[in-house]
């Protein structure tokens, strides 16, 4: 036999492809080219390979006087990194009549060392995702991955160490040298959502009940929220402890977000089953928060699905970079194109800002002077634009406290009794949205609004005129009504009524010049 096809796969961005591992044999002096648009990592795979199989007990290519040619298919696509070893490696012994097997159904994922140990790759999950979809009903992937491939279902998943351990599970025909040894497919594990951990307490942090109550409702409904405040006044731990609050994710959206940080090779564990926390630093690139490159690949925004972003020192961003948020936080996705491709990675965040309120901080303080210039302190509020203010739904002042409330023993709601009603809350926007798609209150555009958000002429009359009053653009407008709906639920309230309008336009920002 000189011909030969296996199957492997790849991640490009965030989509998974099945890549048909094609070989031909044929006399002539030794070559092994490997066509399809391969990268260099691809390429080398030849040498890998080679050394492998020698290492595994069997002829090594090089010792035969033959031309290899290696097509992976489709042509058209980039191939990148070193995930088709495994099947170059099986597909060669299957084409030189060593080894024998039907490859059909059958998906081969991993790197292979010179002495033919298999690595793990980033990806895993979105690559099993992707056989199970076109009907595979085998994977190999290396034994480092297996416990996160497992966790797809009605796909039979089997962890391979070696080059020569897959052989022998494989080969039908009979040879001295190949000892049949079967594997079992691996038993998935059992995984129960579970809140983020966080090492604060809501209980821990002494005051500051009004930024407490701010988080609840910016939880209960998925709401982005904004900290200012001078130095040293909690912020920061406040956000901290606010990852702690959110609600479990569901299997399904364990499985989106493990798949994200499989790609990126973020993953800790086979299964993110926690809200992800991204705090990145206020030097970080414009790249690395929306994502991009030559070759497109998801940054922290898009690392942060379901899950909190805390941008501390808010103003201290790139100005590009703050800009950049516009899209994700109105739209949920980030779409970037490049010469290579487009991709659109999903950001369905929380936003969590924490700032100063001037760049020396003691702006407004009746206790310290505020050094800083007037051309610093409007280059400060430049940093933030009318389209990014109008973004963030809650702007909550944490001021300073008395020293006496800082020695004042812990008390006040834990955050499991605050996780509870934001859970309560939640279940209440479920149930109302229980034949959509949204999931949460802020999910709702203005269609909605007209459905779910019904307005007394009473309380419409007061919305009006404090819109006309504070001069809200009308994104802000419909985004006051769906944080009143959400103060609404967390008071077990059926309709919004003027009480609820009037607090949630009591979060619309008071400083920075906006």
């Amino acid at each position: 036999m000189s011909f030969a096809k296996v199957y492997g796969a790849q991640v490009q961005m965030l989509s998974a492809h099945i890549i048909s591992v094609e070989i031909d044999l044929s006399r002539g002096l030794y070559a092994f080219t490997v066509v399809g648009l391969p990268d260099k990592a691809v390429e080398e795979s030849r040498d890998r390979v080679s050394a492998a199989i020698k290492n595994s007990g069997f002829d090594p290519p090089k010792s035969r006087n033959q031309k290899i040619v290696i097509s992976l298919a489709p042509a058209d696509m980039k191939k990148e990194g070193p995930n088709f070893d495994v099947a170059i490696a099986l597909a060669y012994l299957l084409a030189e009549d060593d080894i024998r097997f039907n490859p059909e159904k059958k998906l081969f994922i991993g790197e292979l060392s010179l002495d033919g140990d298999v690595r793990g790759v980033p990806g895993i999950l979105p690559l099993v995702l992707k056989a199970r979809e076109k009907g595979f009903t085998e994977v190999f992937v290396p034994h480092t991955n297996a416990d996160e491939a497992a966790l797809v279902e009605n796909v039979s998943v089997y962890a391979i160490t070696t080059l020569k351990e897959v052989v022998e599970h494989l080969n039908e025909k009979e040879n001295e040298k190949i000892q049949k040894k079967l594997l079992l497919p691996v038993t998935p594990k059992r995984y129960e959502p579970r809140h983020t951990e966080t090492q604060t307490d809501f209980r821990d942090i002494r005051g500051q009940e009004s930024a407490k109550r701010g988080l609840m409702i910016a939880a209960s409904g998925g709401h982005n929220i904004a900290l200012w405040g001078p130095p040293g006044t909690g912020k920061t731990l406040l956000a901290k402890a606010f990852a702690g609050i959110l609600p479990p994710l569901t299997f399904e959206e364990m499985l989106e977000v493990t798949s994200i940080h499989s790609v990126a090779g973020t993953l800790r564990e086979a299964l993110v089953a926690s809200p992800p926390f991204r705090s990145p630093h206020h030097t970080s690139s414009y790249v690395s928060l929306i994502g991009g490159g030559s070759t497109p690949k998801p940054g922290e925004i898009t690392l942060a699905h379901r899950g909190v972003l805390f941008l501390d020192e808010f103003p201290e961003f790139d100005k590009r970079v703050i800009e950049s948020l516009r899209q994700p936080l109105e739209d949920r996705v980030i779409s970037v194109s490049r010469a290579k491709g487009s991709a659109h990675f999903p950001a369905d965040i929380i936003v969590v800002a924490a700032l100063n309120p001037c760049p020396c901080g003691n702006w407004g303080s009746s206790s310290h002077t505020c050094i800083c210039t007037p051309h610093s302190l409007a280059r400060y509020a430049r940093k933030l634009s009318s389209p990014i203010i109008d973004r963030i739904d809650m702007w909550i002042e944490v001021a300073s406290l008395d020293h006496e409330v800082l020695s004042r023993k812990a008390e006040g709601d834990t955050t499991e009794t605050i996780r509870a009603h934001v859970l309560s809350s939640r279940e209440k926007a479920q149930k109302r949205f229980s034949k959509t798609r949204l999931r949460k209150n802020s999910d709702m555009s203005v269609k909605d609004l007209d459905s779910f958000v019904p307005l007394s002429p009473e309380t419409r009359s007061v919305l009006n005129a404090s819109a006309a009053k504070l001069n809200l653009s009308a994104r802000a407008y419909h985004r006051i009504i769906k944080l009143a709906r959400t103060i609404a639920d967390m008071e077990d309230a059926e309709h919004v009524e003027t009480p609820h309008i009037l607090e949630a336009l009591q979060y619309r920002p008071k400083a920075f010049g906006v």
